[in-house]
């Protein structure tokens, strides 16, 4: 498996909402899609609004044919009340590592 394109994203939850955002994410519908090889949430350990997701897809074409679905605007659509500004995004593709979560 080759991933082509990905991005790291660090989103800024309205105060006291940051839980409810990473529960969010760790429902997305992206989790599903067999193009979308990395899915990673992360809380910053000083500011528990602040959550940061890594994503890895398989190339900028199958994840903007997945941003575009139907599924991904309605999950968008659930993020935006709990989103406090502009999310930052930097583009990275992931290349390697290790997660082990549980």
């Amino acid at each position: 498996m080759s991933i082509e394109h990905g991005f790291h994203a660090t989103i800024t939850a309205h105060p006291g909402q940051g839980g409810a955002l990473v529960d969010l994410l760790l429902s997305a519908p992206s989790l599903t899609n067999d193009d979308c090889l990395v899915f990673l949430v992360s809380r910053s350990a000083s500011n528990p609004d602040v959550v940061s997701v890594a994503e890895g897809w398989r190339s900028q074409q199958s994840h903007g044919q997945f941003f575009a679905s139907p599924a991904a605007q309605a999950f968008i659509a659930q993020l935006a009340p709990l989103v406090m500004a502009d999310s930052i995004y930097t583009d990275a593709v992931p290349t390697g590592g290790k997660a082990v979560l549980g």
